[in-house]
């Protein structure tokens, strides 16, 4: 690896046994915060911050939940006051989830998200293109705070227009291109389409999130434009994007533990999970002043990679690629699965298109049925259906209708993208 330089190496490459008094130290004031106000009070019981002796102590406290926090709309969980701002999560079911920021807080996200661009090797002579969007979603302000606290130029042009995105790049000279994971996909698709040269682009980091997307797409990406991605994870109810991201030695994503304590439980029980056993992603806020969370359920699957000092020198705790949600997984004739175990199946065919959908359809005799549309670039060996079929058969027991479509043919959509399709309930 080249030369490391860290934002704030204080931090970042602190020893173990300081960053977790240091840990230590932000939960008990969380916990004082918190406790000031009646709706966690409530919730929280007679717990004090002298209770807290060590961080395992944490696991004591009750864990928050997507609806609980639904419930609450709007600010019946925050702290903070003086607000600056306020972002709202993209769920399209219930009460939206309200995230208030405070001065400070709006500081920290710009601190965290500086930090993840020089975690992926982005320094202040870069120019950033910032493609996911700016409103009540987090992502483009996000993407902008860090690069503006970097020293970066920034190219905000927000979401869409994808033709007028790729001449901006070429015509600019944008080096670093920030979106939600399928958004270079549509890039490639469009500069096809239009005749564009992708080796006119001085592209050479890509930072993207905000989907599951599965190694297979990473590297068909990297392949496409030229370029080196790095997978960075955030939520609004966190405060957006930079609650961690994968380094250039790629061995796990870290996770920013100065200001996020992050837990694995085992989805079912609740329970904290060894390291190196996948479950449910649970976050704590260790800084935030809007809305602090104490161990909020994500619903996302991850493992904790290593504890140990990475080949990067930070010694921040590593997870896995996020591989899933809780509630996206599929039930098809009594089995369980994942969409992300499907993309990989699809994504390592020759002559396929980036674009797939899952169906799943009732099969008029009171059975279920499962379908693969998968769009294929002209001339692809149609033998390539039966190999998916035989694949997710072996990886599933499960033997779904491959349907090959014409490249182009499957709906494309802004913002994020819809896998899956579920027909069952249509009467």
């Amino acid at each position: 690896m080249s030369a490391i330089w860290m934002l704030e190496p204080e931090y970042e490459a602190m020893e173990r046994e300081r960053l977790e008094r240091l840990v230590l130290e932000r939960m008990r004031r969380t916990l004082a915060t918190v406790l000031r106000h009646p709706r966690w009070a409530r919730r929280l019981g007679s717990v004090r911050p002298d209770d807290l002796d060590r961080v395992e102590d944490w696991r004591r406290l009750p864990l928050l939940t997507k609806p609980e926090l639904r419930d609450a709309y709007p600010f019946g969980f925050a702290c903070g006051d003086g607000y600056r701002r306020v972002h709202m999560s993209s769920g399209t079911t219930g009460n939206p989830i309200l995230n208030p920021y405070t001065e400070r807080d709006v500081r920290q996200w710009g601190d965290v998200m500086a930090r993840c661009y020089v975690a992926a090797g982005v320094t202040r002579d870069d120019i950033i293109q910032i493609t996911p969007s700016f409103g009540l979603f987090t992502g483009g302000f996000g993407f902008h705070y860090g690069a503006e606290r970097l020293g970066a130029m920034v190219v905000p042009a927000g979401a869409g227009r994808t033709a007028l995105q790729l001449r901006l790049m070429r015509d600019l000279g944008a080096t670093v291109l920030t979106a939600i994971a399928t958004y270079p996909l549509r890039l490639v698709e469009v500069a096809r389409q239009e005749g564009f040269d992708l080796s006119s682009l001085a592209l050479r980091i890509g930072i993207f999130g905000s989907e599951m997307w599965s190694d297979g797409l990473r590297a068909r990406i990297e392949r496409d434009l030229g370029i080196r991605t790095y997978d960075i994870i955030g939520m609004t109810e966190t405060g957006g994007p930079g609650l961690g991201i994968d380094c250039q030695a790629r061995i796990g994503i870290h996770v920013w533990e100065d200001h996020y304590h992050p837990e694995i439980v085992d989805p079912v029980s609740g329970e904290v999970l060894p390291d190196g056993v996948e479950g449910e992603l649970v976050i704590s806020t260790l800084t935030r002043e809007g809305l602090p969370l104490v161990r909020y359920r994500t619903h996302d699957l991850t493992r904790v990679v290593s504890r140990e000092r990475c080949e990067c020198g930070r010694t921040s705790l590593r997870l896995d690629r996020l591989r899933g949600r809780t509630d996206d997984m599929v039930i098809v004739k009594g089995v369980n699965f994942y969409p992300a175990q499907i993309e990989a199946v699809v994504m390592r065919q020759a002559g396929v298109s980036h674009e797939y959908r899952i169906v799943l359809e009732s099969d008029g005799g009171g059975g279920e049925g499962l379908s693969i549309e998968v769009e294929v670039e002209p001339g692809c060996d149609p033998g390539i259906a039966e190999r998916i079929r035989h694949e997710v058969y072996d990886l599933l027991a499960l033997s779904p209708e491959v349907r090959l479509c014409p490249f182009g043919s499957i709906e494309r959509r802004e913002g994020k993208t819809v896998r899956v399709v579920d027909r069952r309930a249509v009467r």
